[in-house]
């Protein structure tokens, strides 16, 4: 208890003083650390943040960032689609919702940026808080277990919740434990946070994440890290995986077993949804690619789902006279209905979106808000490669894959990560050095 109250103490001191350095230091640390809460503890934490950044402005701290340019841009296109949207009223609601792509970078350029120790300080504090969040999440799973019996705890949903939602979460999970991979002279916290981060990435079971968390690994391992050290790091791995292989391989791989049977072999049966009431069939990417209709009783896994979106995109740009704007801020969801009833769906498809953040702005603010994206992107990995930060690069990897397979930007807390971070990598001087936390 001595060693966590000193701990605690120190902590709290250090961000008081890096506080009074620079006056958002604090507020951002809140921003990026109450993102898996309640919405209202982190749209509390962004307000602070715009406040402040608004109050306290001074002119001799303006800085002009170019990659800061592009989300205000993408917000400009946003608010324009009011021209054209098919769903006015959605559309401007929806513009409150993504005001951070306006305030946020604004709030950076207009404020004293931080310095290279203070950037290293935030990565540090949000990997520490991301690692008592993943201790909570496996205590909480591990008292449902024995008050449920019930294993299911401890995987996807039901270990964060459906509305905190496990990829969200698994994203978050991932950028933390890359605050401690890179430090080079690990502790045995240090290490234990490594190991708790990656416990809970396995389980959250994300299929996208948990393949970019070993690539992000493998990178690490092969380019970033001294030769001699290589070995040691790859045996750790080896011997972690094995575990996890030996305790949950079976839950783990039913994840990715549906997607393989259900494209190997067409009309399988989902074991999980079938019940006495009726059969449930997997729906294969040939069948999502080319079925003119379905059966209520079809169930689209992930990958198939994922086609299914993208084909109705298609479907829609050539229906559409006005695709090169799109159908305007939020305003797909009657296209998407119109599709399912078209194709035969069961109705609860109406409810989701793209699944693909690159297809959801084409189809919503159209070629103007993809190019954007694409341009933002670019920028990120374009300059955490430069860098040679490697926290900066797992970002970038994490967004450009995850926006393959989630409309991460039609959630409030994507929407925050995604443009916090972006803001801070992109104003922040570490870019111009490469020293780390030791």
């Amino acid at each position: 208890m001595a060693i966590i109250y000193n701990s605690l103490k120190n902590a709290t001191q250090d961000i008081w003083q890096e506080t009074k350095a620079n006056y958002l230091f604090l507020p951002l640390l809140l921003v990026l650390t109450t993102i898996p809460l309640r919405y209202a503890y982190n749209s509390i934490s962004v307000g602070v943040f715009i406040g402040l950044s608004l109050l306290l402005f001074r002119k001799k701290n303006v800085v002009f960032c170019r990659d800061l340019i592009y989300p205000v841009l993408i917000y400009i296109v946003m608010a324009a689609s009011l021209l054209w949207t098919i769903d006015f009223a959605e559309t401007v609601a929806t513009l409150f919702k993504v005001f951070p792509f306006l305030l946020i970078p604004v709030c950076f350029m207009i404020n004293k940026p931080f310095t290279v120790i203070q950037y290293q300080k935030i990565i540090h504090y949000f990997g520490v808080v991301y690692v008592v969040y993943a201790v909570f999440y496996l205590l909480k799973a591990v008292v449902r277990f024995l008050t449920e019996k019930d294993s299911s705890v401890f995987f996807y949903h039901e270990l964060v919740t459906q509305d905190v939602n496990a990829i969200h979460v698994s994203v978050y999970m991932t950028l933390a434990f890359t605050a401690f991979l890179i430090k080079k002279n690990k502790t045995f916290w240090d290490k234990f946070s490594l190991a708790v981060l990656a416990v809970l990435i396995v389980l959250l079971s994300s299929k996208n994440v948990l393949l970019v968390f070993l690539f992000l690994n493998a990178l690490y391992l092969f380019f970033f890290l001294d030769f001699k050290n290589r070995k040691r790091v790859a045996l750790a791995v080896a011997g972690l995986g094995l575990v996890f292989a030996a305790v949950f391989f079976q839950k783990i791989r039913q994840r990715f077993e549906i997607e393989v049977s259900s494209n190997l072999t067409q009309n399988t049966i989902n074991r999980e949804i079938s019940s006495d009431k009726g059969t449930v069939y997997n729906v294969s990417v040939y069948e999502a690619w080319n079925n003119e209709t379905f059966n209520q009783n079809d169930f689209f896994p992930g990958a198939a789902l994922r086609v299914y979106q993208f084909r109705i995109f298609l479907e829609m740009l050539r229906e559409n006279p006005n695709w090169m704007l799109g159908y305007g801020l939020n305003a797909t969801k009657p296209k998407i209905q119109e599709k399912r009833i078209e194709h035969n769906l069961y109705a609860g498809y109406d409810e989701f979106n793209f699944h693909n953040q690159y297809v959801q702005f084409f189809a919503e603010i159209g070629l103007p808000g993809f190019v954007l994206l694409l341009l933002m992107l670019g920028i990120c990995l374009k300059n955490a490669f430069q860098s040679k930060d490697f926290v900066y690069i797992s970002f970038s990897v994490l967004m450009i894959s995850l926006f393959l397979t989630e409309s991460f930007l039609s959630r409030q807390r994507g929407i925050i990560f995604f443009i916090v971070f972006y803001g801070l990598f992109a104003i922040s001087k570490q870019r111009f050095d490469k020293r780390l936390i030791q």
